[in-house]
């Protein structure tokens, strides 16, 4: 099981499969390194040596009592790529991995070539998402609902409850399959570390440092997405991006798991497309 030592001593699992340019495939916060071996590693690989890791506190990696804001898991992943020697990768992120990217393009653009940053919410959106009035929870409540869980009206917009709420049902293909199979490890995390008030932290990626982000971003949301209003920003203040609205479906944040094949022929031709755009520009 391959582990790479960071500066704090903090472990950190990987894998790496296929050859060819380098991809880096980023999970969110709940996931681990599995949710690309499911389904799209297997579609892509042939084309891409591609690294996926369990960020820390997930999966093999180690659980730290702090570290997971941001800017924190950007510094991760730069020493994860110089210990492994890997130069200017394209990187996927989904959640929080796509924040995680955006974070790093902000702090390393000479280390990234492209990003595709799928459901992305951002710490400095945090502001919509903190309204009771955010589109979010009523999706988040519906998906409880019908996997049969009802949600009291003054828990509509309680994360904590939620989250727990959500861990508690039976996992299975369908709206919730973005959990934790073993809610245990994720619970440890929330209760035994600076998980849930790091993954607030704005830091060094405010609203006004998004238009200075240059990296070419393909932006990947799903139709009525909750996380729609950060794919709107986004759009509008990169200076270098690109969007694509996958189908909606019955939660939609999930799309590596809910539509694989569609997230993975995007990659595919946005990578490809910006292969040839950079050989374009080196004739």
């Amino acid at each position: 099981m391959p582990k790479v030592t960071l500066s704090d001593g903090a472990r950190l699992h990987y894998q790496q499969i296929g050859e060819g340019p380098d991809l880096v495939m980023v999970h969110g916060l709940t996931g681990n390194l599995a949710v690309w071996h499911l389904k799209i590693i297997p579609m892509i690989s042939h084309r891409f040596r591609t690294l996926t890791y369990d960020l820390r506190g997930h999966g093999y990696s180690d659980v730290t009592p702090s570290g997971y804001a941001a800017d924190d898991m950007a510094n991760d992943l730069l020493q994860l790529l110089d210990a492994l020697e890997i130069e200017r990768p394209a990187i996927v992120g989904h959640s929080y991995g796509a924040d995680i990217g955006l974070y790093f393009a902000y702090h390393h653009p000479e280390r990234i070539s492209e990003l595709i940053a799928v459901e992305a919410a951002l710490p400095a959106m945090i502001h919509i998402r903190n309204r009771d009035d955010w589109e979010g929870w009523d999706y988040w409540a519906d998906v409880l609902e019908r996997s049969g869980m009802p949600v009291p009206p003054e828990r509509r917009s309680d994360v904590d409850y939620l989250l727990r709420a959500s861990l508690d049902l039976p996992k299975k293909w369908g709206p919730l399959n973005g959990l934790p199979r073993n809610p245990k490890p994720f619970l440890r995390l929330l209760d035994e570390t600076s998980v849930a008030s790091d993954y607030e932290r704005v830091g060094a990626l405010t609203l006004e440092q998004i238009p200075t982000i240059s990296t070419p971003v393909l932006l990947m949301y799903a139709e009525r997405s909750a996380f729609i209003s950060t794919h709107d920003y986004l759009n509008a203040h990169l200076p270098n991006a690109r969007s694509i609205i996958l189908p909606r479906t019955d939660w939609g944040h999930f799309g590596p798991l809910e539509q694989p094949e569609v997230v993975a022929d995007h990659i595919l031709a946005s990578l490809a497309d910006h292969e040839l755009a950079t050989e374009a520009v080196g004739e």
